[in-house]
This record gives C-alpha cells, sequence and structure tokens, in this order.
C-alpha cells in the first residue's frame, strides 16, 4: 500500500484534465444558500433564502504549470481525443500540481430569529499539492527514464501533499450594525474534522545529473517521505479516522439603497454595493504514529531496471533510508477570500473577488489552494441564475467560463470558454449542485 501512494505522489498526476477554490461563480450568488456559507460563513444570515437544503454538491479544480492541455481542436478530432498528442509540456526547476475535489453532503441553513440565522454543513474534501517539483526530472520519472536524453537538475524546497478529510461545520450569523444606509453582519463556523490519512514527501534541496547513454543517475541530497495513517490514494476510506477542529470566519458589509423603503422584504436585496472578507480553513489535523522515512541520495544508480519497479522499491534498493514512527500534522489550505459587489441595475451585478492562499509553497505537510481574482458578471432573480465569471489565475493566467442556477440544480466551470477555446489550457473546473431552496 505504501508503494502504491509513493506512485500516486509522484506519477498519478497524469490524469488531471479537469480542474482549488470551489463553486466558482455560484458562491457570490444572492441565492446561493448552502453554498455561500463554504465561502463567507457571514453570508447565513439577512439571507434571501429563508430555508436552503443541499442535497448534493461536487467541485473538482485542478491543473499543473507542467504540461498545457489543447482542447480546441476536440470538436474537429474524428479519431477522439488523444491525451499524449494535445498535451505541450512545460518542464522548469520548480513546476507546480494542484487538485481539490470538494463534496458538500446534505447541509441545511435556516433563521432563528431576524437577526440570527444557523446553518449546519457535511463535506468531504481531498487535495494534492506538488509544489517546485523539477520538470526534466518528473518527465524522466513518468517515462521511466526511456528518452535517453542527457540533462542536469536542481530542485529547492520540494513539497508534496496529499490529504483527505471529512468535516460537520455549524455555521452561526449575526447582524452587527443596521443604521440608516449602512449594515454589517458576521458569521463564524466551528468544524469537527475526521482526518482519513494523507502522504507528504519534501527535500530542502536535491541536485544531480542523468546520463542517458549509460543510463546512470546522479543524484546528491535526501528525500523525507511519510504516511500518515494506512492511507491508500486509490481506495480512500473514512474507517479509523483522526479528530481535529478548525474553522471560518467572515464579515460582510452594505451599503444600501437610500431610497429602498423600510418595507422592503428579506426577499429583495437591498445593497447598492457590498464588501465581504472572510478566512476559511483554520487549522489542522493531527496524526499518531505516521511513518516518515528519510532517504539519503547521495548516490549514482542505473535506471535501466527502473521501469520493473515501484518508487519505493527504486529507493530502498539504491539508497539508504531511515524510518521513524512520530506523531505529524497536516495544515488546511487557509485562504483569505475578499468579495465586492455592485448592482449595475436591478438583477444585473458585477463583482470582484479573489482567493489567496496563506499557506507559502514551501511548507511541509500543508495543502493550499492557487491564488484567483475574478470579475464575474452575473444576471440574478429567485428563480434563475447567470455568470460569466473571467479572472487570472495563478500558473495559467486568463481564464473564463459560465454557470447558472435553475431552480434546485446549479451547474458551472470558471474555465469552460477557456478550456475549449484555448490550445495552452493549465487549469480547469467544474461543479454541479442538487438542493431544495426555500425563497423568503
Amino acid at each position: 500500500m505504501k508503494k502504491l501512494i509513493f506512485t500516486s505522489l509522484i506519477f498519478g498526476l497524469n490524469f488531471i484534465t479537469i480542474n482549488a477554490q470551489s463553486y466558482i461563480g455560484h458562491r457570490i450568488d444572492n441565492y446561493s444558500g448552502v453554498h455561500g456559507i463554504i465561502l463567507n460563513p457571514s453570508s447565513v444570515v439577512d439571507s434571501r433564502m429563508k430555508t436552503d437544503i443541499n442535497i448534493l454538491s461536487i467541485s473538482a479544480f485542478g491543473g499543473s504549470d507542467y504540461f498545457a492541455i489543447d482542447l480546441s481542436s476536440l470538436k474537429d478530432s474524428e479519431e477522439g481525443f488523444d491525451f499524449e498528442d494535445s498535451m505541450e509540456k512545460n518542464p522548469k526547476e520548480d513546476n507546480q500540481f494542484f487538485l481539490n475535489v470538494d463534496i458538500l453532503g446534505p447541509s441545511f441553513m435556516f433563521n432563528l430569529a431576524p437577526i440570527h440565522s444557523l446553518g449546519v454543513t457535511t463535506r468531504v474534501r481531498t487535495f494534492l499539492n506538488l509544489n517546485n517539483i523539477n520538470g526534466n526530472l518528473y518527465e524522466s520519472l513518468s517515462e521511466d527514464f526511456d528518452s535517453g536524453d542527457n540533462f542536469d537538475f536542481n530542485m529547492e524546497n520540494f513539497t508534496g501533499t496529499v490529504h483527505a478529510w471529512g468535516e460537520i461545520g455549524v455555521t452561526y450569523g449575526r447582524i452587527l450594525m443596521q443604521k440608516d444606509v449602512h449594515f454589517l453582519k458576521g458569521g463564524v463556523t466551528l468544524k469537527y474534522l475526521a482526518g482519513a490519512g494523507g502522504v507528504f514527501a519534501n527535500t530542502p534541496s536535491l541536485m544531480g545529473n542523468y546520463n542517458g547513454t549509460n543510463e546512470i543517475l546522479t543524484t546528491m541530497g535526501s528525500l523525507n517521505y511519510g504516511l500518515a495513517t494506512d492511507f491508500d490514494t486509490d481506495d480512500i476510506e473514512f474507517k479509523n479516522t483522526t479528530s481535529g477542529f478548525g474553522g471560518d470566519l467572515g464579515f460582510t458589509y452594505e451599503y444600501r439603497n437610500s431610497t429602498a423603503p423600510d418595507s422592503l422584504s428579506k426577499k429583495d436585496n437591498k445593497y447598492k454595493f457590498k464588501l465581504g472578507l472572510s478566512i476559511t480553513d483554520i487549522g489542522s489535523i493531527s496524526y499518531n504514529d505516521s511513518e516518515v522515512t528519510n532517504y539519503d541520495l547521495n548516490n549514482s544508480v542505473e535506471t535501466g531496471n527502473f521501469e520493473d519497479q515501484t518508487i519505493e522499491e527504486f529507493l530502498d534498493e539504491n539508497y539508504n533510508g531511515t524510518e521513524q514512527i512520530v506523531n505529524s500534522k497536516i495544515n488546511l489550505p487557509t485562504a483569505l477570500h475578499f468579495l465586492a459587489d455592485y448592482e449595475i441595475r436591478k438583477r444585473i451585478y458585477l463583482s470582484l473577488n479573489g482567493s489567496l492562499s496563506l499557506i507559502n509553497e514551501d511548507k511541509k505537510q500543508a495543502n493550499r489552494i492557487i491564488n484567483t481574482i475574478s470579475i464575474t458578471p452575473r444576471f440574478e432573480t429567485k428563480i434563475f441564475s447567470f455568470y460569466l465569471p473571467m479572472g487570472i489565475r495563478q500558473y495559467d493566467g486568463f481564464s473564463a467560463g459560465a454557470g447558472f442556477r435553475l431552480g434546485p440544480v446549479t451547474i458551472g466551470s470558471a474555465s469552460a470558454i477557456t478550456t475549449l477555446l484555448s490550445d495552452s489550457s493549465k487549469t480547469a473546473d467544474v461543479y454541479i449542485g442538487l438542493k431544495v431552496p426555500i425563497y423568503q
């Protein structure tokens, strides 16, 4: 099992063609209900929803700056899509790989009183981050050193973390100020975390070269590899979980229309513009009795039999490793989110929102989101909303997508347009949700 995990950590990224933000575009909708809570817990109070019950929603976001995929010619292909032929590789000394899968299970929110509201969310989440991995080395490893090319490599501050956990969150929101045109509300989510385990690796410095003619790999440095619980990326289970605690905190300010009558009901938006600020995924999960192996990589080894071995077999056969049983901790992908939303005219809005990681890419045993800033025009009514998120993504550049909400169904992607039209798409995302909305 440990062999499968290490192989997945180093090689298991070739499948990422869909795309670690969740539900991009939909979360800023005033009728997003429960989905708004996971971005900013203050959205639970003074909502356009009397009650919102999520049945099941799934969001996936991932990619890499190592490769770019050309899907623009898919419609013209008569023989189907070929991943290898459509992939353009871009090896660097510090390539990045990332994947986030977020499953929002049965969840609900409701009003306790005019100024108090409560929400309960259940989620299952999986994050993968490979930070600062040398692209030439990765390419040779993934191709079993078959290319025969000579190359030198230098890899600084490589970190890799795969982590899966479940969470139950309880959100409380309260109106803090309501005076003239000024309105302020706040919210907090406390989370019980159930860690399913993870795998992590890091090296402060690894350098060397590969002689393709003689099939000799020379390396200088060390590698730390750890396994939290009996974790298998091919079969993630939540039987023997580890407990932890986390939380989110958020505030929303609204500048309201001075012409809006006081009798305007809760079913109507009252603001001309609003500002939101939140911090999500504060916390970590600790794992007792984690297996951590330190490999001394100062050696020159033959790679001729590499394709017949797992990564761990190759390491154990060619390098000295020292194993320890320790208590480990994996940090959640703590992030800062901001939102500025402006009402252009009735039912038409324009928002500026961003998500910024508060976890450095060289931090060990931690997951992180990639930084994104988006501008999203949207048409919004009680039953139907349509949005066109356009933004800048770290490691990729410009992205554009579309999404809609029609009653209980939500479908969207913040990168669908650029993924289908671009010949070098590095990230992609998609989400779908089903709920029972009860409007004010």
